[in-house]
């Protein structure tokens, strides 16, 4: 039985149109870091990198641990030393960025590893398997391009958190549910999350 962890994982369902205050456990990534505008060329390197091992990663433990599981889609962390390139002025040239891909926690960091060696990529020795523990969040649904996400950061921001006693500890987090080569951009679903403390 295909084992799908967006079912199983609550975080990975968020409302759209209110924002929604959660607890995400420490999960297992693959990550890259890098720098710059998602649309460039280091990004996309990042995500060539990603995902053949997210499939070698699945293909492996389908094959040799008997558990199948559908892989997850992308994610990224963002974040930027002004957060107005973000919310207002959406200075993509000014932000870093952590690419995420979702992992179940039963494969183990030697698997990763030798799994990653059979694998050809543009940055394969960027690539790690860690674990995020974000712990409480703020999320929403965003549905639409990517470009008109800031309005409803700024409300997050500005808003809802510091009106709810809160305030944002972690790094800005986009779960990607849509395949941008297949969605039009009007119907691209993407959970915004951000990590908060009291």
């Amino acid at each position: 039985m295909k084992i799908d962890l967006k079912k199983q994982i609550s975080a990975y369902t968020a409302p759209r149109g209110s924002f929604e205050i959660i607890d995400v456990p420490p999960l297992r990534y693959l990550m890259i870091d890098g720098h710059g505008d998602p649309n460039a060329q280091e990004y996309a390197d990042a995500i060539a990198t990603i995902f053949p091992v997210a499939y070698k990663l699945k293909f492996f433990s389908k094959r040799e641990l008997d558990r199948d599981y559908v892989v997850m889609p992308l994610e990224a962390l963002w974040w930027s030393d002004d957060m107005a390139s973000f919310t207002t002025d959406r200075d993509k040239s000014r932000w870093d960025w952590t690419a995420l891909n979702l992992v179940p926690d039963w494969i183990t960091d030697e698997q990763f590893a030798d799994v990653r060696a059979t694998v050809e990529a543009p940055v394969l020795d960027r690539l790690r398997l860690e674990t995020l523990a974000e712990g409480r969040c703020v999320q929403t649904l965003h549905l639409g391009p990517f470009d008109d996400e800031g309005p409803t950061l700024d409300a997050l921001h500005h808003d809802f958190i510091p009106g709810n006693g809160l305030r944002m500890t972690g790094r800005h987090h986009e779960v990607y549910l849509s395949d941008i080569r297949r969605t039009e951009p009007a119907k691209l679903r993407t959970i915004l999350r951000q990590p908060v403390e009291d």
